[in-house]
């Protein structure tokens, strides 16, 4: 089995001078597996979750489901 290489996006809504993270959905349907990382450490750790445990997160976030007022 040939192991394909991530292709890392980040969100367009990404040009807030960089506090970003990156997926790599290319790997969801042949692997089962969407990688996660910062984009300010590309060589650093990548968080691997489901194709479902990353849909949710998604949409959690956008029905505003994880506050997003001061800490």
């Amino acid at each position: 089995m040939t192991v394909k290489a991530p292709r890392w996006t980040k969100s367009s809504y990404s040009n807030n001078g960089g506090d970003c993270v990156e997926v790599a959905t290319n790997l969801a349907a042949p692997h089962g597996i969407v990688p996660v990382r910062d984009s300010k450490n590309p060589h650093g750790p990548v968080l691997r979750t489901t194709p479902t445990a990353f849909t949710t997160f998604v949409t959690g976030v956008k029905s505003g489901g994880f506050g997003g007022g001061p800490a």
